[in-house]
């Protein structure tokens, strides 16, 4: 019983547990509103995405807005820790690119997909065979993925900084985020010159974030994005040209909510018996990469931050209620895909972007609850809160990724049984620009230098089974893209 209540958040009416997390109110405020900037672009960017489905985007603006805070107060008020929500980016090109202009589904079965999908989600955490592909993977791995995800989140601010150009040499043909086929030509990035106010804005970013940083300004990366948004006022950079109306995107709403349920929609999914196969394997693609996308979310940030201790970790399996925070924000990232759906939007996910709170400082809920706030006032002050340029929040990213590299210290380089797995599952997360197929390349290189070596008896079922699905995966998606 003494475990139990241990387990509890809320002792002696510290409903977050502040004092036994070593944090305070201003801090996680302050974690709360760096987390919000440097993920709300989404209420911008997701209807527009899934408008070209022909979705409303009023409709959507208002669900994406609506699922994030559902999702990130639930994260918030039942798993107590610091991390946010919202619709996924990659989830929501797959929706758009692949399920609903490849595959010809309407979006409304699409919608009724993730809603399944989420389903599915949830049904494998409270199984607990989310929590125990976590336990699975090993050590090596776990640092390999912490590391990666700073990689990743870096290259994320590189690009939001406008610091890449990307030229065209001879090559084969590709397809850009959008879908457009770009024939004869491979895209090569370089760095940009620097004489454009973006990326002067950037570099100003960069270098004032990093003198804050250096002198342990509390508050430095908020403080930095600030400063950065005011000062490209008079560059023209910080604007409120891209008005959007509430009152339109309230009446829309009820065209994407319940859509999901309708005609088309789930009544349609599964009227057409020959269809049912392909059904089945994009629902089951939807879940395998939203998933991985949370457990490395998970394990990158919440380990070195100490949100998931290895106590609590060790002692899980003894447990069958949700008692720890881990299953706790398991079940809340399953429960926040199927909540969008009915809303209307495509996949809700933990944003990996939570690392920008965490890093200034956010350690329980109360960041994740502030980050819901502001997502409620983002609903009114669209054109306020849009404001703020990619060019003063893509330098707080930068910094953060910086800070989570020191996980790949605890790799052995020299040992080229954690160097070649150690490579996909962290600096090729960056390079394939997906948290779950740096994962899949980890995991599948890990199995196959195991094998080679005769120690095939170290792997872990589970990831064995996790891996044989990323290759599913991997056959599924070639054949129905």
């Amino acid at each position: 019983m003494a475990e139990n209540k241990q387990s509890t958040f809320h002792p002696k009416g510290d409903f977050f547990d502040l004092k036994g997390q070593k944090t305070n109110v201003k801090t996680e405020v302050v974690a709360g509103i760096t987390t919000f900037f440097t993920m709300v672009y989404i209420i911008m960017v997701n209807p527009s995405m899934l408008s070209q489905t022909g979705m409303p985007w009023g409709a959507v603006f208002l669900a994406t807005i609506i699922a994030s805070v559902i999702g990130t107060l639930v994260m918030g008020l039942f798993a107590n820790v610091p991390y946010a929500q919202a619709p996924g980016m990659g989830l929501n090109a797959f929706f758009v690119f692949t399920v609903c202009f490849g595959l010809n589904f309407k979006w409304q079965e699409a919608l009724a997909m993730v809603f399944l999908c989420g389903l599915l989600n949830i049904v494998i955490t409270v199984t607990k065979i989310r929590r125990m592909i976590i336990d699975a993977i090993p050590p090596m791995l776990q640092h390999a993925i912490g590391g990666g995800i700073g990689v990743f989140i870096a290259y994320i601010g590189i690009k939001k900084c406008g610091l890449l150009s990307f030229t065209s040499d001879p090559g084969q043909n590709i397809v850009l985020d959008s879908g457009t086929v770009v024939a004869n030509s491979s895209i090569v990035p370089a760095i940009v010159h620097f004489n454009t106010p973006s990326v002067l804005l950037a570099l100003f970013g960069i270098i004032f974030t990093v003198i804050l940083i250096i002198r342990n300004v509390k508050g430095a990366i908020l403080i930095g994005i600030m400063v950065t948004a005011v000062l490209g006022i008079p560059l023209g950079l910080t604007t409120m040209s891209n008005s959007v109306s509430f009152t339109d995107a309230v009446n829309q709403l009820p065209e994407t909510f319940g859509a999901a349920f309708g005609n088309p929609g789930m009544q349609s999914l599964f009227s057409d018996p020959s269809k049912l196969p392909l059904v089945l394997m994009t629902i089951f693609a939807f879940s395998l990469s939203d998933m991985f996308d949370t457990i490395g979310t998970f394990i990158g940030t919440g380990r070195k931050a100490g949100i998931f201790t290895d106590n609590e970790q060790d002692n899980l399996s003894e447990n069958r209620s949700f008692n720890s925070k881990m299953e706790r924000a398991l079940f809340a990232d399953a429960t926040a895909t199927s909540i969008g759906a009915i809303i209307g939007t495509s996949n809700t996910t933990t944003y990996v972007e939570s690392a920008a709170g965490i890093g200034a400082g956010g350690r329980t809920g109360l960041t994740s609850v502030v980050t819901a706030a502001m997502f409620i006032v983002s609903a009114f002050f669209a054109p306020l809160v849009s404001a703020i340029p990619d060019a003063a929040i893509a330098p707080s990213l930068i910094i953060v990724g910086i800070m989570m590299l020191s996980s790949f210290r605890d790799i052995q380089w020299e040992n080229m049984e954690d160097a070649i797995p150690g490579f996909f599952a962290g600096i090729f997360m960056a390079l394939c620009y997906s948290i779950s197929y740096g994962i899949a390349a980890g995991f599948l290189f890990y199995c196959i230098i195991k094998v080679v070596k005769g120690k095939a008896k170290e792997i872990h079922p589970i990831l064995w089974i996790s891996t044989i699905l990323f290759v599913l995966n991997f056959v599924i998606l070639a054949k129905i893209s």
